[in-house]
């Protein structure tokens, strides 16, 4: 499976976890080494960035590992603007994966403000990785502003619903030229091998591994999903037909 570049990094697994949600730190150490991923997210606002007591930071080896802060949990332009800018000094990392949550209950994100955020972020320097929704409008839009990746959600975050509109990913991926990373929704490793072969550029994922009865089985799964789904975008499936064709040529039968 070949590597994935976002902005000027470069990424040997296409599979992106996050940090969250587990039931312990030991077993978020263990699923993580089960994806294979080179990249981990954390959430900014959820985590000790000073250190100064014990954070999940400790747990993850960043020899091993590159950190994608995220703004999870900032509602306005600013709100994310600032915590991409804290995670930029307390982790010396220009990567962001920049979300503007626009509903609490849904958790969709409110897409005027992430593009306000990210105009702000881009002129900066940052590597804005955006989570938005399905839109081919906005993706293009975000990818105009000078964003390195889009990361369309497949569903609500957490739902488990998996890819509700693959016919949206599909015309985004025919869009915009940067990466796309299908974000949110993902439920199991099914899912993931659609959206791979859909031609997505890669996954990020959370609640789907943390919240399974063995997330490092899961962790694993997905790892598997993720190179099965690229494998298979690459090699070229055959064509849907509404009615049979023989396997065995016609041609030259005994009689």
């Amino acid at each position: 499976m070949n590597t994935v570049k976002i902005g000027k990094y470069e990424f040997k697994s296409r599979l992106m976890v996050g940090t969250g949600k587990y039931p312990s730190n030991e077993i978020m150490v263990k699923a993580l080494e089960a994806s294979g991923a080179d990249l981990v997210t954390v959430a900014v606002r959820r985590v000790n960035l000073d250190r100064s007591k014990e954070s999940l930071l400790d747990h993850i080896d960043l020899k091993k590992y590159s950190i994608l802060p995220n703004t999870a949990a900032c509602y306005t332009a600013d709100d994310a603007i600032r915590t991409a800018r804290l995670a930029r000094e307390a982790l010396d990392t220009d990567l962001i994966k920049l979300e503007v949550i626009g509903d609490e209950r849904t958790l969709f994100p409110d897409n005027e403000a992430l593009l306000e955020a990210a105009k702000v972020l881009v002129k900066e320097g940052f590597t804005v990785m955006p989570y938005t929704n399905d839109d081919p409008i906005m993706a293009r839009k975000l990818e105009d502003i000078g964003c390195a990746a889009v990361m369309p959600l497949a569903a609500p975050i957490g739902s488990g619903l998996g890819i509700r509109n693959p016919y949206n990913i599909r015309i985004i991926l025919e869009t915009v030229k940067v990466p796309i990373i299908v974000d949110a929704g993902v439920g199991t490793a099914s899912d993931a091998a659609i959206a791979m072969e859909l031609g997505c550029d890669g996954l990020l994922m959370n609640t789907a591994i943390a919240g399974a009865k063995d997330p490092v089985a899961m962790a694993r799964a997905m790892n598997l999903a993720t190179e099965a789904g690229r494998l298979a975008f690459t090699s070229g499936r055959i064509p849907r037909k509404l009615y049979a064709t023989a396997s065995s040529p016609l041609s030259g039968l005994i009689e």
